[in-house]
């Protein structure tokens, strides 16, 4: 069963939900989805010897809901992933695993924070490759 901390960025505060310990792995849900998307994969992944984090996204389940739809962009998803492994792995990188619209998320993350992501899965989504223009122009 896992415990939530609340994990207070620069402009939100994220639930999530954590469980074991070890190395980082971080969960994102997809859309619309919540941590508990990921409540059974959490026990396995601890067991083997990993802290997995699941979150919820801004907008969603216990994390907080800006008002501003630019709140929402990748940029700021991207910033809240690598906040929580700096709040939870100072450190050493995390892996990042990503499902539906979490998948862009730790896709762009890993692009982004490289020196914060040791391992990326995106799930039920293709990869198409770095973009050609940055998220960030």
């Amino acid at each position: 069963m896992p415990n939530f901390q609340t994990i207070d960025l620069a402009d939100v505060s994220l639930r999530a939900a954590i469980e074991g310990q070890g190395p980082l792995v971080v969960m994102v849900h997809g859309f619309p989805e919540s941590w508990y998307s990921w409540r059974h994969q959490m026990g396995p992944v601890a067991q083997a010897g990993f802290r997995v984090c699941a979150l919820d996204v801004r907008g969603y389940g216990g994390s907080s809901r800006p008002e501003a739809i630019e709140a929402y962009d990748m940029e700021h998803m991207v910033a809240d992933v690598a906040g929580v492994i700096e709040a939870l792995s100072p450190d050493a990188p995390a892996v990042l695993v990503g499902h539906d619209w979490g998948a862009p998320i730790v896709w762009n993350t890993a692009l982004i924070r490289p020196d914060r992501v040791r391992a990326v899965a995106g799930l039920s989504v293709p990869y198409t490759g770095v973009p050609k223009r940055p998220f960030t122009d």
